[in-house]
């Protein structure tokens, strides 16, 4: 059942009324003061109105909120996606971990990741080496570098630096080597 505005309400609502200016130029028609009446005949319509019967066999028309938005997979153009499939990006550096321990690694990492953001570089080929199997926790092994780097990328002082990690072009190392997008 609808519920009646008390004088309260109204005196509120027909402040609200006065405001609201017409879309197409036309002038605001003033709504009439409600009467006890009015609204009973009002809600009489109301009630008296039937609805469409719905077929059982007709199945409800509703789009998961999920699919009427794209989602936005990166933070890169389609421009920057077409030149990483076509291989056609140049690195501006090259940074090659793959005879490196762990900790050797790191540090060469960090320091070429800052001289490139301090020379406003666009692309840094990083090559790792093809993960292999290796032993996480301890870190030792073949591809350990490899298993790591994204999340030393993520958590590094120039995280905020760095727009975008891809796996590189087959004629740069494919997955043995990232390109680090960075922001200019």
């Amino acid at each position: 059942m609808a519920r009646h505005l008390d004088s309260t309400e109204k005196s509120l609502w027909g402040k609200v009324i006065a405001t609201v200016k017409p879309m197409h130029g036309g002038k605001a028609k003033p709504v009439p003061a409600a009467t006890p009446s009015a609204d009973k005949a009002a809600l009489a319509k109301f009630l008296s109105i039937k609805p469409k019967p719905v077929p059982a066999d007709s199945k409800p028309r509703h789009v998961p909120v999920q699919a009427k938005i794209a989602p936005v997979p990166h933070n890169l153009d389609g421009h920057w996606d077409r030149r990483i499939t076509r291989g056609s990006i140049l690195p501006d550096v090259s940074i090659d971990l793959h005879d490196a321990s762990l900790s050797l690694a790191y540090n060469r990492l960090d320091s070429a990741l800052e001289q490139a953001i301090s020379q406003r570089m666009k692309v840094v080929l990083l090559v790792t080496g093809k993960p292999r199997a290796h032993d996480r926790a301890s870190g030792e092994g073949r591809g350990a570098i490899a298993a790591v780097v994204r999340d030393w990328l993520a958590a590094s002082r120039h995280a905020q630096h760095i727009s975008a990690v891809r796996n590189a072009h087959p004629r740069h190392g494919g997955s043995g080597a990232l390109y680090i997008m960075l922001k200019s």
